[in-house]
């Protein structure tokens, strides 16, 4: 297959992933959560790679949701602690990642790991990092470990809707029914992290935290229904990918770069021409009313 089919794929299917939990962070306003824990996951990556003396997709996922798991915990005790919440968020995400920077740098002869890479990804390089089992080709890592952790969130969400749903509008709700509301929000937080270190090699820990964000936001505008806010924000990443990598083709820009770009494009139009809480229609409807006041 084509090395544009194959980066196309692994765009989709970060995006997917990235569109589904983004709704739940949304809703919970808990956006820089996952910018934190993108960045948090870094010491979790270098210390299963040391460990394992390979990169592993499976080691390195256990790594990084390890730590992903340890930020939020430490963001949590240090709220209730009396830090506020972006002042913990802030604290522990620059430390952990900071860690991370210093363990890497250590052990920069041992650890076959890029900083920019991390940082920035690269996602025209997929197709030429493959996966063998068995003597086999199977095809870019990054598409079976993407395609893997989207699975995973199906399959958890498909479960678990219900509380998922419960607990990202109404917690106290939520915990008056008997859902364990610390266990969705940490297994949720463990998703994040997962799907954080299979995206790091297609864009890496900064760009994914705008795919985590603005297809989710885009569906948040749209609509006020929970399914079709799902749809909507995984539509806008699957959409911004293709349109973002075409793009990316015509200027030679960065891929990563330009699909996060035209996401934010998307994001703009869905926030003046929204039919329910866009600019226009808002002011229109002011106009309307204001207009009616004097008549009467």
């Amino acid at each position: 297959m084509s090395s544009d089919f194959w980066i196309i794929l692994t765009a989709c299917l970060m995006s997917a992933a990235c569109g589904l939990l983004g709704c739940f962070l949304i809703l919970r306003k808990m956006a820089l959560i996952g910018d934190a824990i993108s960045h948090a996951v870094l010491p979790g990556i270098a210390i299963a790679f040391l460990l394992s003396g390979t990169r592993d997709s499976l080691a390195m996922m256990i790594g990084a949701t390890a730590l992903g798991l340890l930020a939020v915990f430490l963001i949590q005790w240090l709220q209730n602690s009396g830090i506020q919440s972006d002042a913990s968020i802030g604290i522990i995400f620059t430390a952990l990642f900071a860690i991370g920077v210093i363990i890497i740098s250590l052990n920069a002869r041992n650890i076959d790991l890029d900083l920019d890479c991390v940082l920035f990804g690269e996602i025209a390089y997929v197709q030429w990092d493959t996966w063998t089992a068995n003597g086999i080709d199977m095809g870019p890592r990054s598409v079976w470990m993407l395609g893997s952790a989207l699975l995973i969130i199906l399959l958890l969400l498909a479960l678990f809707y219900k509380q998922f749903k419960i607990s990202a509008f109404d917690p106290a709700m939520a915990v008056a029914c008997g859902i364990p509301v610390m266990l969705f929000h940490y297994l949720l937080m463990g998703m994040v992290s997962m799907t954080s270190v299979a995206s790091f090699e297609s864009v890496g820990a900064i760009l994914v935290v705008g795919m985590l964000i603005i297809p989710a936001s885009t569906a948040y505008l749209l609509t006020d229904r929970l399914g079709r806010m799902l749809m909507y924000s995984v539509l806008t990443g699957v959409v911004s990918s293709i349109i973002g990598y075409y793009t990316a083709y015509i200027l030679n820009a960065s891929i990563a770069g330009s699909i996060v770009t035209v996401a934010g494009i998307l994001f703009g139009i869905a926030f003046v021409f929204s039919p329910k809480h866009g600019v226009l229609i808002r002011r229109l409807r002011q106009r309307r009313s204001q207009g009616t006041a004097i008549a009467e």
